[in-house]
């Protein structure tokens, strides 16, 4: 583990010069652009998606690194680590930031003084998917196949605490289901288990399943957010499905180190709103599953401590540990 106060006098020691650059040149080189899951998750979609209207608005490359494990954590880490200067910046989820790193032992960093919320690039509902060989058909069959055979079928997600294992754990509490949950280091390695049929459900997010969902490779039970998604619209809600107070999603948010100057942050948020008011891009990431995010690093800021509280008490409730 790393030494806050360390850290703070490293980022302290370069801060000085970076805001002239900001409203000078930056960038005048390659950006790396960490994502702390595998390709084919909602985290890795979302960043690709933004990535060409970023490089046209920074003149620069925006280079993905994928560095999968630790529930998104890994990444969000080296970020917490990294030097103010705006040239490693992270896009993350409200699991790897704001959820999983209060439950480790000892937390990797602190989720509010040790990174700087940047903008939020997005937000999506969960879907509850099955294989086809599931012998359930609709979300009200999953249950009734659960009861009936409990502590044998599994589910999946991209890694401990994230939001969809908390979702999946919410729905077995309000159900009384028992099912084993299956960790993976991304949603990627999530979905080819569930493409062969050794994941009984997933509750994850609808950008990753949904071309699955269109192609007729899984089966669509139902979206989490309280109203139907208009992607899905033949597809119910678990609210409407028998549990009326459930609600979960997702958001993907860029993230830069503590310390990063105000003016590379507002450089990021002009890029990001410039980019996701194209009606051309905003129609691409709705049409992947994605509500389109936006507005201000204030904004950003107020959504992971207000997660960061809620979901701290649901990680109470279900006695959910990172080991």
């Amino acid at each position: 583990m790393f030494s806050r106060r360390g850290l703070l006098a490293a980022a302290g020691a370069t801060a000085l010069p970076l805001p002239a650059l900001a409203q000078g040149s930056y960038p005048t080189r390659t950006v790396s652009l960490l994502v702390g899951f595998a390709p084919g998750g909602g985290t890795d979609i979302i960043a690709r998606l933004l990535q060409p209207a970023l490089q046209a608005e920074f003149g620069q490359a925006i280079a993905i690194e994928n560095r999968a494990g630790g529930s998104g954590t890994i990444a969000a880490t080296t970020n917490a680590r990294g030097r103010p200067d705006g040239y490693q910046m992270l896009m993350t989820t409200v699991s790897a930031s704001a959820v999983v790193p209060p439950t480790m032992k000892p937390p990797p960093f602190d989720i509010i003084a040790d990174q700087t919320a940047v903008v939020l690039a997005g937000t999506v509902p969960l879907v509850a998917v099955v294989p086809l060989e599931s012998p359930a058909q609709d979300f009200a069959g999953f249950i009734a196949h659960a009861k009936a055979n409990p502590g044998k079928l599994n589910y999946s997600s991209s890694g401990v605490a994230t939001q969809q294992h908390l979702a999946a754990a919410a729905l077995s509490f309000a159900a009384g289901l028992d099912m084993t949950h299956i960790p993976f280091r991304g949603t990627g390695q999530a979905v080819n288990e569930v493409l062969a049929g050794r994941i009984d459900i997933a509750i994850d997010t609808l950008p990753t399943y949904l071309p699955h969902i269109r192609s007729g490779r899984v089966r669509a039970l139902a979206t989490t957010l309280p109203a139907r998604v208009p992607t899905l619209p033949d597809v119910p809600t678990i609210a409407e499905s028998g549990f009326p107070d459930f609600d979960a999603a997702v958001w993907y948010m860029v993230m830069g180190p503590p310390g990063l100057p105000a003016a590379i942050s507002e450089r990021w948020v002009q890029a990001v709103n410039k980019a996701l008011s194209d009606p051309a891009l905003r129609q691409r990431v709705a049409e992947a599953g994605f509500i389109p995010g936006g507005g201000t690093s204030a904004d950003a800021a107020a959504l992971l401590r207000r997660d960061a509280a809620k979901y701290a008490e649901v990680i109470r409730r279900a006695n959910i540990q990172f080991d």
